[in-house]
């Protein structure tokens, strides 16, 4: 052979796809989807078929799971043993299958997915129920075909007494193709077959009056009858299957819930594992301890709550955020006519009946074939009999076996298999009484004959042959079900109240950014004082609020940040709080400028937001809760170089006004300003001169005794009345509201709306300044200036007043 030869010049694309082509074909046909008829996969086909061949049955003892595995592997699969030894443990799981095949003694894995003992340790042997599926296989009822060395044979399906597929369901992940079918009840599945029988026509609604839906062997509850019954006419539906739960009154004033049954191939221990963490991390401060109780007889999850707090709403939460409840989607693709197809439950039942008719005649006709032969025998016995003294002359007469056969054959018109059971006669047998014996064999015989031809000619006589069989069948494995049927799939309704126990809290944040939550004993142990900040740094935001409120944190760069109160970690009133970058990571030039505690986001409120430049913008305060909030979300939409200045919360009868550094004033109502939503850019507020900016924000109520408090940067401090800025209109200049000066001209650094008994503490580059009460503020006109109260150059830079109310 030359180099060339031996080479093949083939485009990449070609191979790949023959071979690839090749390969699909392979594990779609032939390992990972399961066939129609039987309900096996070829490796769970092999393995009970070696295990039967073997003689390893119900019946017998135990035998190695080694030995069957070294069997399967060395006839009939030439793979790994532990896809084989796999395969295997899992038909014998009583949690994964609805009928076990295989029963074992031993290790054989566990609900929380411990892996079973080592195949060297395990016995195993054939359940009952799948004796049923491979009942009459060595009476030709299926076909045969070389195994892969052709050393033997092997089944291409098993006879399934019992609709396999529907009773223990099927799942796997082939190429293109993945199956997902669930278990039923065996007498369920019978049931609907008879009546499948009965009418070929019948609808899925008619056979669902007896096949209820899935039963699964770990129970639950099933929810979504639409969805099963989807399942049932297309192949394809989803369910929901959750827990069996009860919820118990315990001593102290507390409850517990109780799992005694969980979904279809829920691992328990990780289960428990993730409720716990949901417990550890605070999303759910009602549970007190959760116990793994299970034991040999049976599973048994308890979930203890704290004192008062109500179960009903945390079971809500854990069956939403665990596998406590979960979704099953219907896959219903299995090889029907050694092709991969989507079954409906008529197409299921009707593959199962034409297979069954099919083992029924090949067994009839295999049976007759064998009465037939020996009803011939016995007529040959019956005649040699009559004249037994002359057959015993001619034997004695002959040579050999052969010389007496012949002669036999040709005196007495005995056929070959009748000659040769003849001569192979023991002496014994040669009495009298023998022939009321073979009498009635011969009747028996007859009337088996005529049996089976009539089910051979006869399609009814055919069904009722296979209805008295499932009937047998159904009256000796049929189980009560274990999955409870609803209807409706129940919405999950989740309040906040039941899952975050109400506690008062004190919440702060400051400037800088730290922010933390504190237990009121702490806050009362230090009176107040003595709260632990950076000396130039001031808080923002210190009240009395509770953990099922929520905070809003909104940035000078327009992002706004959502945090939830009882997430906040607890810190001690006088230990530093944590710092917001360790929440949330913010832009090295971002500052949080405005934080506000919200109790409920249905509030009719909205939140106004200012920039420097000039521009406001009016949201719907709902727009601001989300469920994800791990990072910054936009309040704002700001134009390059602009800032977020200011944020209030109103309400829809509010008026406003805005200051500039340039010491102008606009007043307006809030209906000026249109809603729009979160990720908006806003509209023009006021009217800038060049080089000026907006630098404060004020709600004010309808006929309030309020008074504008401005401060200067130089130190003045002026008290407006509200009457000075008249209303006007959105996107004007406003009104000057100091008197200009030629020479170092006062600048507002920050203007509040304050009550008379209102306190307002300037807040310096240092620290905070002494207070000041309001109606000690002698009110003055627009032109004046007000009064110099402190003094930037001793005190420190002026950057704003912080409002206390009494």
């Amino acid at each position: 052979m030359t180099q060339a030869e031996r080479f093949q010049d083939l485009p990449l694309e070609e191979v790949i796809g023959d071979r690839f082509g090749r390969y699909s074909k392979y594990i779609i046909q032939d390992r990972a989807l399961p066939d129609a008829r039987d309900g096996l996969k070829p490796v769970q086909r092999r393995i009970l078929y070696a295990m039967h061949h073997e003689g390893n049955t119900h019946d017998k003892a135990f035998r190695k799971s080694a030995k069957t595995v070294g069997n399967v592997i060395g006839n009939y699969h030439p793979h790994g043993d532990s896809s084989v030894y796999e395969a295997m443990v899992r038909m014998s799981q009583d949690w994964k299958l609805r009928n076990v095949l295989v029963e074992m003694h031993g290790n054989n894995g566990s609900v929380d997915g411990d892996p079973p003992a080592a195949m060297r340790y395990t016995e195993a042997r054939l359940s009952a129920i799948s004796s049923e599926l491979l009942r009459d296989i060595q009476k030709e009822t299926v076909d045969f075909i070389p195994n892969f060395d052709d050393s033997d044979k092997e089944p291409t399906v098993l006879p399934a007494r019992f609709p396999n597929l529907l009773v223990n369901g099927s799942t796997g992940i082939s190429a293109g193709y993945a199956t997902d079918i669930p278990p039923h009840a065996l007498h369920e599945v019978i049931d609907a077959l008879f009546m499948y029988m009965e009418n070929s026509a019948v609808t899925v609604d008619e056979l669902m009056t007896v096949l209820k839906g899935p039963d699964f062997p770990t129970g639950g509850i099933i929810q979504g009858v639409e969805g099963i019954k989807k399942a049932y006419e297309t192949g394809k539906g989803k369910i929901i299957v959750r827990s069996k739960t009860e919820i118990e009154a315990i001593k102290g004033n507390k409850q517990q819930i109780v799992i005694t049954e969980l979904p279809f191939e829920v691992n328990k221990a990780n289960l428990v594992k993730r409720m716990d963490e949901q417990r550890s991390d605070k999303r759910l401060d009602g549970i007190a301890d959760i116990r793994d109780e299970s034991d040999r007889t049976g599973l048994r999850i308890v979930i203890e709550m704290k004192k008062d707090v109500d179960a009903h709403g945390i079971l809500q939460y854990l069956l939403k955020n665990t596998d406590l409840q979960v979704s099953y989607n219907f896959n219903m693709i299995a090889i029907h006519n050694r092709r991969p197809m989507m079954m409906t439950l008529p197409l299921m039942l009707d593959a199962y009946l034409e297979h069954q008719k099919n083992v029924i005649r090949r067994r009839s006709d295999y049976d007759l074939k064998r009465a037939k032969a020996r009803l011939h025998i016995v007529e040959g016995l019956m005649k040699a009999l009559s004249i037994l003294d002359e057959v015993i002359a001619t034997i004695r007469a002959s040579k050999d076996k052969r010389d007496a056969k012949e002669n036999l054959k040709t005196k007495y018109a005995f056929t070959e298999e009748q000659a040769e059971a003849i001569v192979s006669l023991q002496l014994y047998r040669l009495t009298n009484t023998d022939i009321t014996a073979l009498q009635q064999e011969e009747a028996e015989l007859h009337k088996t004959v005529s049996q089976l031809e009539g089910i051979l000619g006869d399609e009814k006589k055919l069904m009722r042959v296979i209805k008295k069989e499932l009937q047998d069948l159904r009256k000796t494995y049929a189980e009560s079900r274990r999955s409870v049927i609803e209807d409706d799939i129940e919405e999950i309704k989740l309040t906040l109240d039941v899952l975050i126990p109400s506690e008062d809290v004190r919440v702060t944040v400051t400037r800088e950014g730290y922010i933390k939550r504190t237990s009121l004993r702490s806050y009362q142990a230090s009176n107040g004082k003595d709260f632990a900040m950076k000396e130039s740094d001031h808080l923002l935001l210190d009240l009395t609020s509770n953990t099922q409120h929520h905070l809003l944190l909104f940035t000078s760069l327009g992002n706004y940040i959502y945090q939830p109160v009882h997430e906040l970690p607890e810190i001690r009133w006088k230990d530093l709080g944590q710092h917001i970058s360790s929440i949330v990571q913010l832009e090295p030039t971002e500052q949080i400028i405005h934080a506000e505690a919200i109790e409920s986001f249905d509030l009719d409120y909205t939140v106004i937001t200012v920039s420097a430049q000039g521009m406001i913008k009016r949201s719907l305060l709902a727009e601001f809760y989300v469920q994800r909030y791990n990072r910054t979300l936009k309040a704002m939409k700001l134009k390059k170089g602009d800032v977020m200045i200011a944020v209030k919360l109103a309400k829809p009868s509010d008026d406003l006004a805005l200051f500039t550094v340039g010491a102008y004033g606009l007043s307006y109502s809030l209906d000026e300003v249109p809603i729009t939503g979160v990720k908006t850019g806003g509209v023009k507020a006021i009217n800038l001169k060049d080089n000026d900016t907006v630098v404060s924000l004020t709600m004010m109520e309808k006929d309030t005794n309020y008074h504008y408090v401005l401060v200067t940067h130089r130190g003045a401090v002026k008290k407006l009345a509200r009457k000075e800025l008249e209303p006007s209109a959105r996107a004007k200049r406003g009104v000057v509201v100091l008197r200009e000066l030629k020479s170092n001209p006062h600048r507002i650094v920050d203007v509040e709306y304050a009550a008379p008994e209102d306190v307002l503490v300037p807040i310096l580059d240092v620290g905070l300044g002494e207070g000041l009460l309001v109606k000690d503020l002698k009110s003055v006109d627009r032109y004046s200036n007000g009064s110099f109260l402190m003094d930037p150059e001793k005190e420190g830079k002026i950057m704003g007043f912080k409002l206390i109310k009494p």
